[in-house]
């Protein structure tokens, strides 16, 4: 079991608990539950920013606690607290079994295995002095500055934590996982008279810094975000009206994991309450469209050996081919509709309870040319990047801004635009996608999911595709 006692050593061993007393309090308190875990927590965190020559702040913290939920038909109770004590969990133990009721129901059994490990368990915050972190940022502004005249602002910033679970059941099976996760940000604003733009890169993973850090990969990362502020100043209003639109591989598929993604996680579809709620075998998007989850690609952000309630994360094919094949599943709602836990079950940390989220979430290549797609389009838009966004999961309708946008002339790239927005409903925009391109690209190691009021952090991707029909909300007059 991948970092099993070095996550022993931290919640047993440094913290007084007997186990098996501990496992003796999960049972007392889960009798006649149909589920329910202990997870226990320790977290170390720390971020640095750099603006403009000055640091503009330096965190670095440590949080430990434990989670008890206990769980019958679909109501839950959870307590939660940040004393790891034998009489702390007690209590919390009395207070979970207010939701037990009458209930005599028999445990659900314990998740089954566990996937190799998937990381490092190295921590990240403590192979590097705070010396070095703080020399890379002035590195990182010095090169900016010096290689573009006309920035106006530079910030930058370096953050990671390391994170051991254990989740422990009432039988007195467990599992346990160790995670590092690392990110680099660099963001600028160019200036030309009035005119100001910005441009952001970032890049991140579950490794030590040691892969951010390096002179090729932060000067990447500046590079980039120049480019961006450059490209926009030379932005002209975006059109607006329907038309085909070229979406650009990697981070855009940020919309794909917005519009479409949520409205496939389990706990909206047994409610009733998403846009693709019992439509299991049914055609949802184009012929050619493969959407799958993926929480075992080794090293990538939204990654994890095994969730948060013990399961092995997995590839779960959502889409296939057009059709929808499936959802991504925790434990509640894998039992309340007769399915398999996908792994999908994660909270953003003890003081939460699980419920269902993705992990790396993209649509898979086709076979078309990058190129050929574009020489395609006779007029539209070309987005490659894309900012906020908003989506209505009942509905599927959405919102998003392109950050990077160009406009596609006669199949040539014209002039990039500014202010390209793209309206759409989810399922129907995923009927609209013609062309699927053979470059599959996962985005930097950048995202973060919000959902409950919990945030994880996630992955998304996608290859290049052309989507016609789709409304574009712009700034030309």
């Amino acid at each position: 079991m991948p970092h099993d006692s070095q996550a022993h050593q931290l919640f047993f061993t440094r913290a007084g608990l007997d186990q098996g007393k501990v496992v003796g309090i999960i049972g007392d308190a889960l009798t006649g539950a149909d589920d329910g875990e202990l997870f226990l927590e320790y977290r170390q965190s720390e971020s640095v920013v750099m603006d403009d020559r000055q640091i503009k702040s330096a965190s670095f913290d440590t949080a430990q606690g434990f989670g008890l939920r206990s769980v019958v038909g679909e109501a839950h109770g959870y307590a939660h607290g940040s004393v790891l004590s034998e009489d702390a969990i007690r209590r919390a133990g009395d207070s979970v079994k207010a939701v037990r009721g009458g209930h005599t129901g028999t445990m659900a059994l314990a998740p089954s295995g566990t996937n190799a490990a998937l990381y490092t368990d190295i921590n990240p915050l403590t192979l590097v002095p705070f010396e070095t972190k703080v020399k890379l940022l002035e590195a990182m502004d010095c090169y900016a500055r010096g290689k573009e005249p006309r920035l106006r602002q530079v910030s930058a910033s370096l953050s990671g934590s390391w994170q051991a679970v254990y989740i422990q059941r009432s039988d007195g099976s467990h599992a346990a996982d160790i995670r590092p996760l690392v990110r680099l940000n660099v963001s600028v604003v160019m200036g030309d008279g009035d005119r100001m733009e910005t441009g952001s890169h970032g890049i991140g993973g579950r490794f030590a810094y040691d892969q951010v850090i390096g002179e090729d990969s932060w000067r990447v990362c500046v590079d980039e975000a120049i480019r961006q502020a450059a490209v926009n100043l030379e932005s002209v209003p975006a059109p607006a009206g329907e038309m085909s639109v070229v979406l650009g591989p990697g981070w855009p598929g940020v919309m794909l994991h917005e519009a479409v993604g949520h409205g496939l996680e389990g706990d909206f579809n047994r409610k009733g309450t998403s846009a693709f709620s019992g439509m299991i075998g049914q055609r949802v998007a184009a012929k050619g469209v493969t959407v799958v989850d993926d929480g075992t690609l080794m090293d990538r952000r939204g990654s994890l050996s095994v969730d948060d309630e013990g399961t092995p994360t997995s590839r779960t094919t959502l889409i296939e081919d057009g059709i929808l094949v499936g959802y991504m599943q925790d434990r509640l709602n894998a039992r309340l509709t007769g399915v398999k836990a996908t792994g999908n079950g994660r909270r953003q940390s003890y003081a939460h309870a699980p419920i269902p989220r993705m992990t790396n979430t993209f649509m898979t290549a086709g076979a078309q040319d990058p190129a050929e797609i574009i020489a395609s389009v006779k007029k539209g838009i070309y987005a490659v990047n894309f900012g906020g966004g908003q989506v209505d999961i009942t509905s599927g309708k959405f919102v998003f801004a392109a950050t990077e946008a160009y406009l596609i002339e006669n199949g040539k790239i014209g002039p990039a635009v500014k202010g390209a927005t793209l309206i759409g409903n989810g399922p129907d925009a995923m009927t609209k996608v013609t062309m699927i391109g053979n470059d599959l690209e996962l985005d930097p190691g950048i995202g973060t999911c919000g959902k409950d009021g919990q945030g994880v952090p996630v992955g998304v991707g996608q290859p290049t595709l052309r989507m016609d029909g789709l409304t574009v909300g712009g700034t030309a007059v």
